[in-house]
């Protein structure tokens, strides 16, 4: 695997509780020589949980990136024409944000950096966090999985008991499935059991 050099958007939307899975494989990409360009949704900066407060992710993300966030739709922009990625990662993804993506909705910084780069037809990976990934949300799932430069890290059930139409992401194969997008190439099995960790 190589990403010495490469370019990496690193969008995040609200799924609070994903955060503390997701910060690792940042440090990890930046540990492989990327360079990272954090990008948020208003709902991460503004919105404190009892999974932390929002500006301490921020404050944490710039300082593992040592870039400064990308806040706005202005400030994400150029991203496409002018300083282009190499790839975009949303991780976690949420269904809000998976529904608005699917159907060419652009309502804030990490969407509007995920679009600049498929313009530039350059990958976006995204790593999905959702309770109606089976559910409502669904065909939007579907429309994405078919979408050319669209890739997804590998993702399953995280509670097929109590949440049956949940799905989450298994965070720890994001690099390999950004190496594997950067090629052109979708990671496989990408349906799997989530914690076989």
């Amino acid at each position: 695997m190589s990403l010495q050099g490469k370019r990496i958007g690193f969008g995040i939307s609200a799924s609070h509780c994903t955060y503390a899975e997701v910060m690792p494989q940042v440090e990890k990409l930046v540990s492989l020589g990327a360079e990272v360009v954090p990008v948020v949704t208003g709902n991460v900066q503004n919105t404190d949980t009892r999974f932390g407060k929002g500006l301490e992710w921020i404050g944490k993300l710039e300082e593992v990136t040592g870039n400064e966030i990308i806040d706005s739709i202005v400030k994400a922009e150029p991203l496409g024409p002018k300083i282009p990625l190499d790839c975009m990662v949303i991780a976690p993804l949420t269904g809000n944000s998976m529904s608005k993506f699917a159907n060419a909705m652009t309502d804030n910084a990490v969407l509007m950096a995920a679009k600049a780069t498929l313009r530039n037809q350059k990958p976006v990976v995204l790593g999905i966090s959702t309770n109606d990934a089976l559910g409502l949300n669904g065909v939007n799932l579907m429309r994405l999985m078919a979408t050319k430069h669209i890739y997804f890290i590998p993702f399953g059930q995280d509670d097929p008991v109590k949440k049956p139409n949940s799905m989450v992401a298994r965070m720890s194969s994001l690099a390999e499935t950004i190496d594997a997008a950067i090629e052109g190439k979708q990671i496989q099995p990408v349906i799997i059991e989530k914690f076989l960790d």
